[in-house]
């Protein structure tokens, strides 16, 4: 009886050791399949640049995203006979990326060979993935814009802006959760902040311009009469210091031409009433000679 207790439990014993190794390889052989798959981080994203890489978008909340992991890790194992790295983003983490690629839905799978990214747009399986990278299918694909690749300066600012605002949100998180604010609290410290910002941006952009472009006094000349002055005249100096004497030459050619102005008035004025008055005497002569002769 005694024996029989013993035996049992020396072959329980044995499987649950059997039992612990299974689970120990199974680990093992997950963490070594997980290995296969390269992880990009904002860091070293730029590894991407050189070879041919499939790199998958995803996020950890995604169902989708969670189906396409088994395909994607086996996928990953035949990354050294195909000559391609396996890779992947998770936008929750990396939001500087998410902005640079342009992510608008999840999963999305780019390839890159040689810094020329193509979107992929096939089956999500892993023979479709072989197939694609060993039978060449990327190359039927147009690649995209120089300006829109990640490493071109507007997605560089995308991704910029898309950090600032999960660092806006890390902080609007802290304010109303971690701090107690209330929500228009938190909008509030935002809108002032902006207002700030944007008045020394304004201050500095000024500096900056009186800096470079420090303003000049321009003056328009004065349209002081119809006859064009001589070219000698309207000459400025190249120093300051003669500025006061051109206004005042200025001055003077815009009164003596006023003064010309008002002569040549006043004596068509004259001229036109002594042309009255010769007419007027003229007809009282030829009257008065006509009287004459009728008497």
């Amino acid at each position: 009886m005694a024996a029989a207790v013993i035996g049992t439990a020396v072959a329980g014993g044995r499987e649950r050791m059997r039992l612990t190794l299974t689970l120990l390889l199974l680990l093992a052989s997950a963490q070594g399949e997980r290995s296969l798959v390269k992880v990009i981080t904002d860091h070293n994203w730029r590894e991407i640049l050189e070879g041919e890489w499939m790199v998958e978008f995803y996020a950890p909340w995604c169902p989708a995203c969670q189906q396409l992991q088994s395909e994607w890790n086996e996928f990953a194992e035949w990354s050294d006979d195909l000559g391609v790295n396996v890779a992947k983003v998770d936008v929750t983490e990396q939001p500087g990326l998410s902005g640079r690629f342009i992510i608008t839905a999840l999963p999305t799978i780019y390839h890159c060979k040689d810094g020329e990214f193509r979107k992929y747009q096939g089956s999500r399986m892993k023979n479709d993935f072989i197939d694609f990278i060993d039978g060449k299918k990327w190359e039927d694909i147009e690649p995209m814009y120089s300006w829109l690749r990640p490493s071109s300066f507007l997605m560089t600012s995308m991704s910029a802006l898309f950090q600032l605002s999960m660092w806006i949100r890390h902080c609007h998180n802290y304010f109303t959760e971690d701090i107690g604010i209330p929500v228009w609290g938190s909008y509030s410290i935002f809108a002032l902040a902006t207002l700030f910002s944007g008045l020394v941006l304004g201050l500095i952009l000024v500096f900056v311009a009186d800096c470079v472009l420090p303003s000049r006094r321009y003056r328009h000349q004065p349209h002081c009469s119809q006859k064009k002055i001589p070219h000698t005249k309207l000459l400025k100096p190249k120093e300051e210091q003669f500025q006061d004497e051109d206004d005042e030459n200025e001055d003077d050619l815009c009164s003596q031409a006023e003064k010309n102005r008002s002569k040549t008035l006043e004596k068509a004025r004259l001229k036109s009433d002594g042309d009255h008055l010769q007419d007027a005497v003229r007809k009282r002569t030829v009257e008065y000679t006509s009287r004459a002769d009728d008497s």
